[in-house]
């Protein structure tokens, strides 16, 4: 029960990551992306097996290093903070570029990035599994069980990233909305390292409404330019 509990939760809050690693690796060569995304979804469960292996001085992060007034600053707070400043940052830039038109210049000057990705998948992860290694400590004491879970949700996550990876590339409109998701998250991780909790729930259950309409309307769409060839048949028929 706590592998099946523990693999759920790693799976469900894999998901932020999945979405930063497909925005990342459409920046690099259709050949490099598939190998990209397979080596940071490696990466990050070599990083999770590591956070966890290094558990007891995890657990420190959440002692005070220093104190401003009232307000104590801890080493995870600092993780929380700096990490989602950066993917705001990561994701403000994303966007700007889509705006100014800037994808395929970007592709090709980023074309032998590849470790640079790799490298920032990596340290992203950390930020983004941190507080989900604490929490797996607390419901399952046994490392192998956790080791297990990570592995697992892992696999699911390898399988599930060509799907998402290219849906998100085809729809420009989705990787918008990806993006959107990315800043949220950032928001969440810099108010939580100002010790002000934003449960997730929240912010999945936003980016899940405006996905669906999202979906909607490229249905509608798709459907609406197929009504039209099937017209403009009949009318040359």
């Amino acid at each position: 029960m706590a592998l099946l509990t523990l693999s759920l939760m790693e799976i469900v809050l894999g998901i932020d990551n999945i979405i930063f690693i497909a925005v990342l690796t459409s920046r690099l060569p259709q050949h490099l992306r598939a190998r990209a995304r397979l080596l940071g979804l490696a990466l990050a469960m070599l990083t999770r097996i590591a956070l966890l292996s290094l558990i007891f001085v995890i657990a420190k992060l959440t002692a005070p290093l220093f104190s401003l007034g009232d307000f104590s600053v801890s080493g995870r707070d600092l993780v929380l903070f700096l990490g989602g400043l950066f993917l705001i940052y990561k994701a403000t830039i994303e966007i700007h570029q889509m705006a100014q038109g800037q994808e395929q210049d970007s592709k090709i000057r980023q074309s032998s990035a590849f470790g640079l990705v790799l490298a920032q998948i990596a340290v992203l992860d950390i930020v983004f599994s941190l507080d989900s290694v604490i929490t797996a400590v607390g419901m399952a004491e046994n490392l192998t069980v956790m080791v297990l879970a990570i592995v697992i949700a892992v696999g699911v996550m390898m399988i599930a990233s060509k799907g998402i990876s290219e849906f998100v590339e085809q729809n420009p409109t989705i990787k918008v909305l990806a993006l959107a998701f990315l800043i949220l998250i950032g928001v969440a991780l810099v108010a939580d390292g100002l010790h002000f909790h934003i449960p997730k729930g929240y912010l999945y259950f936003a980016i899940a409404f405006s996905l669906s309409v999202e979906c909607i309307n490229l249905w509608l769409s798709k459907r609406h330019r197929a009504d039209s060839l099937h017209a403009q048949d009949s009318k040359e028929g």
